[in-house]
């Protein structure tokens, strides 16, 4: 057979799968149980009670038909236009079903306010209409009208009235509206009748104003008039504007000629002169008949003079008459706009005269058509009165009842079967939420997972509930009941130090806490036990000088204590240290509390304290007060080699317990590892339920075995310790 090449690649070890993910749920219900049973309970026991204690209520249910609303019979057209407004006026007429006032009618003819179930609400009105109910069939016109109450009687009547005042109040209604119809177009008749004759009027009046009887007829003659003479001053307007404009180019080239200094004889306007062409004709025959004497004769020749004496006389000619012909040109500008002028006024008087015929026809039409609007509108009036007149007297009923409410034998409610069934339900939805809401408010330290992730720090154990409230012993448990789950707690933490990251540098390991009363000390006796089985020489000092209770467990005197050593009272280590029936453990109790032992605690007899025990014992154990109340763990954190951090499950929040360990790794202090304290295997503390079965069932069959071989023996209590 062969094998498969690629085989199925393994999940991360820690990722959880989707069952683990259950499986807390399923703990996190079980650690709550009580929260949601109780809750559960509760609310099923609500749910029961109304079930069974409620009033039954009956109901009642009658039908109504809506059909469309017509005036009457003659009203046909009405009838044919239904479609269009059908649904808004079925949805109008199922809301006045429930109307505040054909309801307060229902109440006033029922006297249902002396009924004791309304006459102590507020409102009597709301608290009847909550009573009713009115439900339309689809694609239908019939309207269920249903009304409950205890009494079936009462509920049917409830019924029969609503639908009878609603069917008096509709016709009421409708033979109202027809007669103040009637009225207010009769208004409306009078009024529009009125301005008809004021229109009719003012157009009179407009014709006699512009003195035309027949204006339309006079007013199209004129304009025809009108509109030629218009064409004609445009025409006129445009030729003299052209002549005016060639007038005015000829004067400036002229003025420009002029300028120039030029001979005005040779401009081209003055040489077309007939005059000044006629003497250049004469001044130039002349000009060849001189030139052909001189030839002949001088000057003086008599044959010569007389032609000499006739050219001066025409060039002199000449210059008068293009000095005519020339100023004649400035002369002709102003002509030629004095008839553009003219030719000006003439155009706008032909306009105004087309303005003031197209405004007279303007207000005549508007006046015309003012009262051909004031007209139409009348002689709708009137129109629409003579239907009114007709609706009034053939007026329709439109709503039947098709069947009356009678009084039922069976309630309707309480539906006992459907408020259980809802009331379990309920009762699991909220009992479920209530307990998971409860659990994400929880942020406590409960597991390794809250340790290592949120805390980011080694895990060392957890230390199961010990249930004596004996002092002596809770502290010497791991020696009184060694095979306890307790006792096997402890030896899992002394391995784990044991086997941690340079366990063999551990010679002093201080002991702490975020808060009081997260059973710090009863770690760190049963722990120094634990530690003194295996053969290694122990040292428990317990070095809390504002609460110790190592003491306590021990039932050892307070008269000497570490507090005398620090103060210089005691100068021997040997004299404060006090040997237990446990072997290879010794104990140094706090003794009489000083006041300053924060100084005492930083003092070098505190260094040497821990130098000379670390010389004698293989493992000195130092009980500290909390992080969060003082500063001794801190100091004394720094003089030992590690710390182990005590918290007790589901008591401190995490940012607190978070706060006090980075101040003890702030201050420098290699933290060894965090406990989880007071776990209640037995009890409701499901989420170790496994690990507490798994390990029993492990060690049950050792400890019975090893109780069987072992003869019975007294159990052994702690002797009061002796000085050395």
């Amino acid at each position: 057979m062969e094998e498969n090449s690629n085989p199925p690649t393994p999940r991360p070890v820690g990722t959880p799968s989707d069952s683990h993910q259950i499986r807390r749920y399923w703990l996190m219900l079980v650690e709550r149980r009580w929260l949601v049973f109780c809750t559960f309970t509760l609310i099923v026991a609500l749910g029961a009670l109304y079930a069974f204690k409620a009033s039954p209520v009956y109901e009642a249910v009658g039908r109504v038909q809506i059909d469309p609303e017509a005036g009457g019979m003659l009203s046909m057209r009405d009838n044919l236009m239904w479609g269009v407004k059908d649904q808004d006026y079925l949805q109008t007429q199922y809301r006045a079903l429930l109307s505040p006032t054909l309801v307060e009618a229902v109440i006033q003819k029922l006297k249902l306010d002396e009924d004791p179930r309304y006459a102590l609400a507020e409102d009597r009105i709301r608290a009847v209409t909550q009573d009713l109910d009115v439900e339309p069939i689809r694609l239908t016109r019939f309207v269920i009208v249903r009304a409950r109450h205890p009494d079936p009687k009462r509920a049917a009547d409830m019924v029969n009235t609503l639908m009878d005042v609603y069917l008096r109040q509709n016709q009421d209604r409708k033979t109202e509206k027809a007669y103040s119809g009637l009225a207010l177009l009769k208004q409306e008749a009078d009024q529009a009748e009125r301005e008809l004759a004021k229109a009719m009027t003012d157009l009179h009046d407009y014709r006699v104003e512009k003195r035309m009887i027949s204006l339309v007829d006079e007013m199209k003659q004129a304009e025809n008039v009108d509109l030629q003479a218009l064409r004609n001053a445009q025409d006129e307007f445009g030729r003299q504007s052209s002549q005016t404009a060639a007038a005015e180019k000829v004067a400036e080239q002229a003025e420009k000629w002029r300028s120039q200094g030029r001979d005005i004889s040779g401009f081209f306007a003055v040489s077309q002169d007939p005059l000044v062409n006629q003497l250049k004709a004469r001044i130039a025959d002349a000009e060849s008949k001189l030139a052909g004497l001189r030839s002949r004769y001088k000057d003086m020749h008599p044959t010569v003079e007389p032609v000499l004496k006739g050219l001066e006389r025409d060039r002199q000619s000449l210059t008068n008459e293009a000095r005519r012909a020339f100023e004649e040109i400035f002369t002709q500008v102003q002509v030629e706009t004095s008839k553009l002028a003219v030719a000006r006024k003439q155009r706008e008087d032909a306009e105004k005269r087309i303005t003031d015929l197209n405004a007279a026809r303007t207000g005549y039409d508007l006046l015309n058509r003012k009262k051909a609007r004031i007209e139409d509108y009348y002689q709708r009036i009137l129109t629409r009165m003579k239907e009114y007149t007709l609706d009034t007297k053939d007026t329709q009923r439109n709503i039947l009842i098709d069947f009356r409410a009678v009084p039922q034998p069976h309630y309707v409610k309480p539906n006992r079967k459907l408020i259980l069934a809802a009331s379990i339900i309920a009762g699991l939805l909220a009992s479920l939420g209530l307990a998971f809401f409860v659990n994400l408010l929880d942020d406590s330290i409960k597991s390794q997972e809250d340790v290592e992730n949120f805390l980011g720090v080694s895990f060392l154990g957890y230390v199961p509930r010990i249930k004596e409230k004996d002092v002596a012993a809770r502290g010497l448990h791991t020696h009184l009941q060694p095979t306890s789950t307790a006792a096997e707690g402890f030896r899992t933490m002394r391995a784990a130090v044991a086997l941690g990251r340079n366990s063999e540098k551990l010679r002093s390991i201080a002991v702490s806490s975020t808060i009081p009363e997260e059973g710090k000390s009863l770690f760190a006796c049963n722990y120094a036990i634990v530690t003194a089985q295996t053969g290694v020489k122990t040292l428990l000092v317990d070095a809390d000088l504002r609460r110790p209770s190592v003491q306590k467990a021990f039932k050892l005197p307070s008269t000497a204590g570490l507090s005398a050593y620090l103060s210089e009272s005691v100068r021997n280590v040997e004299e404060i240290v006090n040997t237990t029936e446990i072997p290879n453990l010794s104990v140094v109790c706090c003794g009489k509390l000083p006041a300053n032992p924060s100084e005492l605690l930083a003092s070098p007899r505190m260094r040497q304290f821990l130098r000379e025990a670390t010389q004698h014992y293989d493992r000195v154990i130092v009980d500290c007060a909390p992080v969060s109340a003082v500063a001794d763990p801190l100091i004394l954190g720094a003089l030992t080699d590690g710390m182990i951090f005590v918290t007790k499950f589901n008591k401190v929040r995490r940012d607190t317990v978070l706060r006090s360990v980075q101040r003890v790794q702030d201050a420098g202090i290699q933290l060894v590892g965090v406990v989880i304290n007071d776990i209640d295997f037995e009890g409701r503390h499901a989420y170790y339920g496994d690990y507490h079965y798994h390990q029993n069932k492990y060690y049950a069959s050792h400890y019975a075995d090893r109780t069987e071989s072992e003869p019975d023996r007294k159990t052994p209590r702690p002797r009061e310790a002796a000085k050395s």
